[in-house]
């Protein structure tokens, strides 16, 4: 059950991007079972996911070498959504700027953030991140992420390792962004990285 929670985790995360520039980003079409299950729920999971977008881009994004598009790729371990004042999401949370150059979106700079994001949602649809509890870097890297990811440590060092998970994640993202808002974009290429065919 926790996989199938968690699976469900990513595919609706994956469905939803932003640019630095453009805040706002609708629910796309159902294309898994996993997806058209959560069907119902899409317009909470919707604000959530504006939040904790406009959130990275500007919080965080913003920190890096700017580029002319940022996109989020988050990697869901849990969400606990019992306290809608309190709505907490534990995972590992990837940030990427682009410039667009030809044919590829070429990557500027970026960095992952694992952590909890607490949420609040507001009665009248919307949602805002009101803290992060990020995971420290070095030595405090082990220490802080058992503090925050507690009994989700193991599932969380497991998502966190995981490339094959990360790049397919990145890529469905990035083609799902590049259909989304008209881009003639093919790839996206990392520095020193050959191009990743979307």
């Amino acid at each position: 059950m926790k996989r199938a929670i968690w699976i469900l985790g990513i595919a609706l995360w994956a469905m939803s991007v932003i640019s630095c520039t453009s805040r706002q980003s609708k629910p796309q079409e159902a294309d898994s079972p996993e997806t058209a299950v959560a069907e119902a729920g899409a317009d909470t999971v919707d604000a959530r996911m504006v939040a904790l977008e406009a959130f990275f881009a500007d919080s965080i994004g913003a920190q890096y070498a700017p580029g002319q598009v940022c996109i989020t790729c988050p990697l869901i371990v849990d969400i606990d959504e019992q306290d809608k004042s309190d709505v907490k999401v534990w995972g590992s949370f990837w940030v990427f700027n682009y410039d667009v150059v030809g044919d590829t979106l070429k990557t500027v700079s970026g960095g992952n953030h694992p952590g909890l994001m607490h949420l609040r949602e507001a009665g009248d649809g919307t949602c805002q991140v009101v803290a992060f509890d990020a995971v420290g870097d070095g030595s405090a890297f082990n220490p802080t992420a058992k503090r925050i990811f507690g009994e989700r440590y193991e599932q969380f060092m497991k998502v966190n390792a995981d490339d094959q998970l990360r790049d397919s994640t990145r890529t469905r993202i990035i083609a799902d962004y590049v259909a989304k808002h008209h881009l003639p974009v093919t790839m996206y290429q990392d520095y020193g990285w050959p191009p990743v065919q979307l």
